[in-house]
């Protein structure tokens, strides 16, 4: 059972509010209660729908233990599924690969079509015969789990009762409605992931805010400034910042990627940076985009997979591994503070640290988010008791 932190103080004003107690990056407990509360009851970043690109292909992910399986269906759908048949909960597929006829399991050989549907069950009413009046394959497919594909990003919902999620994200497709166009992953030198010894919510802090963009970005800092960026704060939803000043990667002939059509002037120098709760990360451009979804391998390791996305399909390829190369080197210099916060947390004198309310209102915002999701999740499992 968790420690039963107590998150008054974070629920207050950003200029009075302490951030969250270091049990919260430190404490098993409060890492298991935070898994149901912030991550299985939300719309949560699993991967992306370029994982699996063609119809048939299936990737088999683990979740916070649990084990799912990622398949674009022969009718071009991309469903998440728990990857176990129904019969004695063997796990179906174990790497990355094409389903060409249907999804065998390797125990009993019980098969499943790629939209989930149980169609095969050899032997099951005995030698030879393939039926039993006990076994309704119609209620026994695999068990889908709730799904929405957004920027590319494959969204789930865990628990099955999050609100819609065209509710749910109401607020962030609005702010960037005139980027929803078509995304093109640039492929398999536009990915890369970064293993980080944090907890996963210290990543969401650092990128939703810009205060620590000159000593940390000096780089990028030096030509994108911290006097040109404002912050972005929808409470109960997302948080981050932008930039008014955008400057386009070229190449030596000063060749830049194709712009995302009819977007309006304001982005020819603008760009933004969510935190959409609780574990997607994105950015977008007037020529290209990137979303960087967190994975929680524990409460003090997390995986970053980056992708970047285009305009068009086909990019110059020697340009778009420039601008992967670029992002690389910012994405890695954010390493060493939010290792070095995750350390921090076990300082037992911390108290959670005080916010600037010029500058730390996006991290408070997402901080406010964590504790009303926390509490509201105790409230319903103290009334379940």
């Amino acid at each position: 059972m968790s420690r039963n932190t107590d998150l008054s103080a974070v629920r207050q004003p950003v200029t009075t509010a302490l951030g969250l107690p270091n049990a919260h990056y430190t404490d098993p407990a409060v890492f298991a209660e935070e898994r149901e509360a912030l991550l299985f009851r939300q719309w949560a970043g699993l991967a992306v729908a370029a994982d699996v690109p063609d119809p048939g292909d299936a990737k088999p992910l683990t979740f916070l233990g649990m084990p799912l399986l990622l398949l674009r269906g022969k009718d071009g759908t991309v469903r998440v599924f728990q990857n176990i048949c129904r019969h004695r909960g063997m796990i179906l597929v174990e790497e990355p690969r094409k389903i060409e006829g249907a999804i065998r399991c390797p125990y009993h050989s019980w098969c499943y079509s790629t939209e989930g549907r149980l169609v095969s069950t050899p032997h099951v009413g005995g030698p030879g015969q393939n039926t039993h009046d006990a076994i309704q394959r119609d209620a026994l497919g695999l068990v889908e789990v709730r799904s929405q594909v957004w920027r590319d990003v494959v969204w789930i919902n865990m628990s099955g009762d999050a609100p819609d999620f065209d509710v749910a994200m109401a607020g962030a497709i609005d702010r960037w409605r005139e980027f929803d166009l078509p995304l093109y992953h640039g492929g398999a030198d536009s990915r890369f992931t970064l293993e980080v010894q944090t907890n996963w919510k210290l990543a969401v802090e650092n990128y939703c805010e810009s205060y620590h963009l000159p000593w940390v970005h000096p780089g990028l800092n030096s030509y994108s400034r911290l006097e040109d960026h404002y912050n972005i704060e929808q409470p109960g939803a997302f948080s981050g910042q932008g930039t008014l000043v955008y400057r386009q990667l070229t190449d030596d002939n000063g060749t830049t990627f194709p712009d995302f059509p009819d977007v309006g002037e304001k982005w020819n120098e603008q760009a933004e940076y969510l935190a959409v709760y609780p574990n997607v990360l994105l950015g977008t451009h007037r020529d290209h985009a990137f979303a960087i979804i967190l994975e929680p391998q524990g409460m003090d390791r997390t995986v970053e997979h980056i992708h970047l996305y285009y305009s068009v399909p086909d990019t110059d390829p020697a340009l778009r591994a420039r601008n992967t190369a670029q992002w690389k080197v910012v994405f890695e210099e954010d390493v060493f503070v939010v290792e070095g916060m995750q350390r921090g947390r076990h300082a037992s004198g911390f108290d959670g640290g005080k916010f600037s309310p010029a500058m730390d209102g996006p991290t408070h915002c997402f901080h406010d988010w964590v504790a009303i999701q926390v509490e509201g999740y105790r409230m319903q499992a103290q009334a379940a008791e």
